[in-house]
């Protein structure tokens, strides 16, 4: 049986994958940044809906990353969670 390292390893090896995974990676990124804004200020999911004037099930689509959240969407969790939104770029690594 194949382990997932030694198949990770060799998928690695396609340029299409290494950037989709990286694409991948910064959005499994943000989704752990907004639930652990919301566990960390002791938040339900449906106490966050209703700071922000929504449903539980539209703040479980927006942690699952089943839906692509605005600038908007994100400033406004951010502070419903007593946080603050940063964003930046930075150099592509080519």
């Amino acid at each position: 049986m194949t382990k997932l390292k030694d198949l990770k390893k060799r998928y690695m090896e396609d340029a299409d994958f290494r950037e989709e995974y990286a694409r991948a990676d910064d959005e499994f990124k943000l989704i752990e940044a907004l639930v652990r804004a919301r566990t960390e200020a002791k938040l339900t999911q449906a106490e966050l809906a209703q700071r922000l004037g929504t449903t539980q099930s539209a703040i479980a689509r927006l942690e699952g990353g089943r839906v692509s959240p605005s600038f908007a969407t994100l400033r406004r969790y951010a502070e419903a969670t007593g946080t603050r939104l940063t964003v930046g770029l930075v150099q592509a690594d080519n």
